[in-house]
């Protein structure tokens, strides 16, 4: 560091250059929040639509019921 003082000039300078820097780190922090939030809707666009065609899927072809009916071992042992 340099332990001079500083002109007016100098220290204006310095603070404009600071204010630049800054708004510039605004304007990237800014575009890679928008970067991230186009990637979070199109992530969700695709899940919604695979979960839409299982869905479909799953209407069209139920599964098949897996209900057993009651052994007549079953029946004997509670009577």
């Amino acid at each position: 560091m340099d332990d001079e003082p500083k002109s007016a000039a100098e220290l204006k300078e310095m603070r404009l250059n600071r204010k630049r820097a800054q708004e510039v780190d605004g304007i990237k922090a800014m575009a890679e929040i928008a970067a991230a939030d186009i990637a979070i809707r199109q992530r969700t666009e695709k899940l919604r639509a695979l979960r839409l065609a299982k869905e479909a899927a799953d209407r069209a072809n139920p599964p098949e019921s897996k209900v057993k009916g009651k052994t007549k071992a079953r029946i004997a042992k509670r009577g």
